[in-house]
């Protein structure tokens, strides 16, 4: 097992998975009925810790966080009296949560009053109405906050080498999700709603622009063992059949999202790169397909104490250093083109149709070269061979489309339709 992705079994913990989803839900419509409303629905979400999953301060009396301890297994509320008070996360019914919860919050000096049914779940039952006896497991929780860890970790990265709008990495409890979501900064149709038990009106909100998204769900919702998920709002033409890596991921088409097991990620010899793998990919064709403004919005993956040049046009503008040349992998019927750089390596594969035609497969862009114009050197390389050669190129891969797309002048490879 690795060290830091544990083994996840969602059927072996469910019983305990649903509870802890519904004592989740029950603090965060505390948070939600005392915090503004902060675009997307951001205000009400939880952070993961290194000891669990947290609140951050909510404005209600004197200011109470809340925290769910995976480490000691609590409930801890804090005031800005300085005063805490917690109970402790143990086998229970929903109803004595929710009365528990309730006098944690009167003791800290706040207001305990929200909205008291269940959002996102089926047949949902009022919380003081469940007194069906739920299971916890220590273990499993743990092993889960473990897993949040890990991939809070990988998604923070990954939100480093994006400029533009950009949410937190933080935990939905409504859908029981770890996300992180990209913005294209143009609006977005109006979405039709239809998530069970959740109003129209946030559902509207919370799409009003499109984004792609990437999440963690630990289980449950139409997929029986813990998944990554990628999505785009709206989905551009292609999507679902966009080239996604790594090869374990797929297209799951009830739920109109790509999927990934996270065994497969847990299982791989490098967890952290197959998950930001996906998370790559899956962006990529979002944003290719979609016709993003990828020069403005994006930049290489932030490093610790490395501050981002203040003129990111004119440096994503400047050419790759001397000595640093695409080279081409030519055989009858396919090939590819790529470029090593401090020793990680981008590729663009092509096939062949007869002598004339070029198909440009894919483009892979590893995650310490984004935002250095990379992929678009590949492109143009391509570009400069077909001229040579007398080629067409048929741009089946969305990034090379882009780019083709973005530069006129490269767009005299193409092939014409008949006059």
């Amino acid at each position: 097992m690795n060290n830091h992705w544990p083994q996840l079994d969602y059927l072996g913990w469910r019983e305990t998975c649903s509870a802890l989803h519904l004592y989740l839900q029950i603090a965060g419509k505390y948070r939600l009925a005392h915090t503004p409303w902060l675009n997307h629905s951001w205000h009400a979400t939880f952070y993961v810790t290194p000891i669990g999953l947290a609140s951050s301060p909510i404005p209600d009396g004197p200011g109470i966080e809340i925290l769910f301890d995976f480490k000691n297994h609590m409930v801890v509320g804090t005031c800005g009296h300085g005063h805490s008070s917690s109970f402790p996360l143990e086998a229970s019914t929903v109803a004595k949560f929710h009365e528990n919860f309730v006098q944690l919050v009167t003791e800290l000096g706040g207001t305990p009053t929200f909205n008291g049914e269940p959002n996102e779940v089926p047949n949902p039952v009022p919380f003081i109405a469940d007194h069906r006896e739920r299971p916890y497991d220590r273990d499993a929780v743990q092993r889960f906050h473990q897993a949040l860890v890990a991939v809070d970790r990988v998604f923070g990265r990954f939100r480093t080498s994006f400029l533009g709008k950009s949410s937190p990495v933080h935990l939905f409890w409504g859908s029981f999700d770890l996300a992180v979501t990209r913005f294209s900064g143009r609006r977005a149709p109006l979405h039709p709603g239809g998530v069970p038990a959740l109003p129209i009106e946030v559902a509207q909100e919370a799409y009003d622009r499109e984004v792609a998204s990437v999440g963690f769900w630990p289980g449950g919702g139409g997929v029986d063992y813990p998944a990554f998920y990628a999505y785009a709002y709206p989905a551009p033409d292609g999507f679902r059949a966009a080239s996604i890596q790594p090869a374990s991921a797929f297209w799951h088409e009830a739920l109109s999202e790509f999927i990934l097991p996270y065994e497969a990620v847990q299982s791989a010899a490098n967890p952290d790169e197959a998950l930001m793998a996906f998370l790559a990919s899956t962006y990529d064709a979002a944003a290719d397909l979609g016709h993003w403004d990828r020069d403005l919005l994006e930049w290489g993956p932030g490093r610790p104490r490395a501050v981002r040049a203040h003129d990111a046009g004119q440096v994503l503008s400047a050419p790759i250093a001397v000595g640093e040349t695409v080279q081409r992998e030519d055989g009858a019927t396919k090939g590819r083109y790529r470029l090593v750089i401090d020793g990680a390596e981008a590729e663009m594969t092509y096939s062949r149709i007869g002598r004339r035609q070029l198909i440009i497969d894919h483009t892979y862009v590893p995650a310490t070269l984004r935002g250095r114009k990379v992929g678009e050197r590949l492109v143009q390389r391509a570009v400069e061979d077909a001229r040579r050669d007398g080629v067409v190129i048929i741009p089946l891969c969305p990034f090379a489309k882009a780019q083709i797309e973005r530069h006129p002048e490269w767009q005299d490879v193409l092939r014409r339709p008949p006059a």
